[in-house]
């Protein structure tokens, strides 16, 4: 056998495997559009029920004749069909981040895929948890400080684009902000740092979440707490997993160590 055949064949080896994995991984695609476009086929007739579900924090609180309105024309239209694209993709995450598991799992070792199933659950979890934090608790003080804040002589009569993308925003940042113990054990896993290490930054990690709460909220110190006390609160879940979980695999690594010491 030649060497220019040699060298086809092996380049032909090493792109068959790229190949194959850029097909999984459009199929894997797909299969989340085609998730995300059923569930909003199925919202999609409800979408003014849902919209009106997620304003209902705010109506119960908008002054006696004051009501949500409309300032552009195909607002009535868009704001169903915006609310019912924004719960299909939020319904649709288990669904997506289970692709994502399969997609990666093959190419994982036996204990990588012990420690990460139970991340991955826990992190579609915290996600619904972080959305429900939102709206039962967080719009329950943030909203009516908001509308009980206003001059005697401005009516509140908030628009309904303006208010979906400020409820949309909140239960994505606290979605994102319960996921914080997840990316902690990440980190404790991976050996980029220790539960440890970790508790001696506990002072810039405070300051931080406070920092990350002005940015990610309205500026106001109510906002700001209730992302920030959450995010440290989580931060030292987090820690307080990793201790645990950590010290179980140095156990383990211990016995490993000593029956390799026995033999």
């Amino acid at each position: 056998m030649s060497e220019n055949e040699t060298q086809e064949q092996e380049v032909g080896s090493t792109e068959q495997p790229l190949i194959a994995h850029l097909v999984e991984l459009r199929d894997r695609l797909i299969r989340c559009f085609l998730v995300i476009v059923i569930f909003f086929l199925c919202i999609f007739p409800f979408g003014n029920e849902l919209y009106e579900f997620i304003a209902k924090p705010l109506q119960d609180v908008l002054p006696e004749g004051s009501s949500m309105i409309a300032t552009s024309p195909t607002s009535p239209f868009m704001i169903p069909f915006k609310t019912s694209i924004y719960a299909a993709i939020f319904m649709g995450v288990p669904v997506i981040l289970h692709q994502a598991w399969a997609f990666i799992a093959p190419g994982l070792y036996k204990n990588e895929i012990r420690v990460a199933f139970p991340i991955l659950v826990s992190s579609i979890i915290l996600f619904y948890f972080g959305i429900s934090f939102a709206y039962f608790l967080v719009f329950k003080f943030v909203i009516p400080f908001f509308v009980n804040s206003a001059p005697d002589s401005v009516q509140v009569m908030t628009d309904i684009t303006e208010y979906l993308d400020f409820a949309l925003a909140l239960f994505l940042v606290f979605g994102l902000v319960f996921e914080i113990p997840i990316a902690t054990l990440l980190l404790i896993f991976s050996g980029v740092t220790t539960p440890k290490k970790l508790s001696e930054k506990r002072p810039y990690v405070i300051i931080g979440c406070f920092v990350a709460g002005m940015f990610l909220t309205p500026q106001d110190p109510l906002s700001q707490s209730f992302v920030a006390i959450p995010m440290w609160l989580l931060f030292e879940l987090g820690i307080f997993a990793g201790r645990i979980l950590h010290s179980e695999d140095e156990e383990e690594a211990d016995e490993e160590d000593s029956s390799q010491a026995a033999t």
